[in-house]
């Protein structure tokens, strides 16, 4: 059925991280695989931890992690299920620039290597990121741009709130 779908090809990405307190690191990376009856090898752990810059952070638990560092553990989850496609929601929005950065460059890997990535953002040089913009407003669709300026994105979006407002 559909759930056991989402757990086989679908990862989750959340501004808020959603790992579980009591788990280290790479139990985190290694849970939705288990409970997808697909669990990880230690190398698929560490490999995923290895490619967000975490593999010597894999021992810890969230609270002694940076805010950073959690939404790398997050990206580290997904990348290790390896699924097909990937719902990110503001995976930027509570981190510093670097972090940020560097969020964005995985999810980017994560597309070379044929996963469809579907992101939500606010912030335009996200979306400049990206192969495509879709530009929503009141749930609905105002513009689909395949744009990678971040100064078109901007104007995209003024227009369709001046849109609305009219």
């Amino acid at each position: 059925g559909g759930a056991r779908f989402r757990a086989r090809h679908v990862g989750f990405v959340f501004q808020e991280y959603n790992l579980i307190a009591s788990l280290s690191a790479a139990d985190n990376v290694s849970m939705p695989s288990r409970l997808a009856g697909r669990p990880l090898s230690g190398a698929q752990i560490r490999e995923a931890l290895d490619a967000v810059g975490l593999a010597h952070r894999a021992g810890l638990k969230p609270h002694q992690l940076s805010g950073g560092e959690r939404q790398r553990v997050a990206i580290a989850r997904v990348m290790a299920s390896r699924p097909r496609i990937v719902f990110a929601d503001e995976p930027t929005g509570a981190l510093d620039l670097d972090s940020a950065a560097l969020v964005l460059d995985w999810l980017r890997r994560l597309t070379e290597q044929g996963t469809t990535v579907v992101m939500v953002t606010h912030d335009v040089e996200a979306a400049a990121k990206a192969d495509a913009v879709a530009v929503m407003s009141q749930g609905h669709l105002v513009q689909w741009a395949g744009c990678r300026d971040a100064r078109q994105i901007a104007e995209l979006v003024h227009t369709a709130r001046a849109a609305r407002v009219a």
